[in-house]
């Protein structure tokens, strides 16, 4: 079993895509899984699923739904410098904790 970390990106985080077929597109972070690595992005790595017509309501066809991609495979657009950035995590004056860019220093 692998060791699960915590991942640096969460969900409604605009990311963008640095490897695979939809290289350069941005998307809304729907949905992250830590324990596989994964990550579902908005509107990207769609895969056409041909289903079987169930019944009058709900006709067959092809439908094109989302698949989770590797979380590696992505990185956070930082709303300051606006590109894609490696994130740290820095310890408030409080004791909370934020998301910082490591380009600008832009709190994410």
């Amino acid at each position: 079993m692998r060791a699960v970390n915590k991942p640096k990106i969460k969900k409604d985080d605009t990311v963008m895509v640095i490897a695979g077929k939809d290289k350069g597109k941005t998307g809304r972070v729907l949905k992250v899984d830590p324990a596989k690595g994964k990550i579902l992005v908005e509107g990207l790595n769609k895969y056409k699923k041909h289903m079987r017509r169930v019944s009058d309501e709900m006709p067959g066809g092809i439908l094109e739904i989302e698949m989770p991609m590797d979380i590696s495979n992505v990185q956070i657009l930082c709303s300051g410098c606006n590109r894609p950035v490696r994130v740290a995590i820095k310890e408030d004056a409080n004791g909370g904790k934020s998301r910082v860019c490591k380009k600008c220093g832009t709190v994410i």
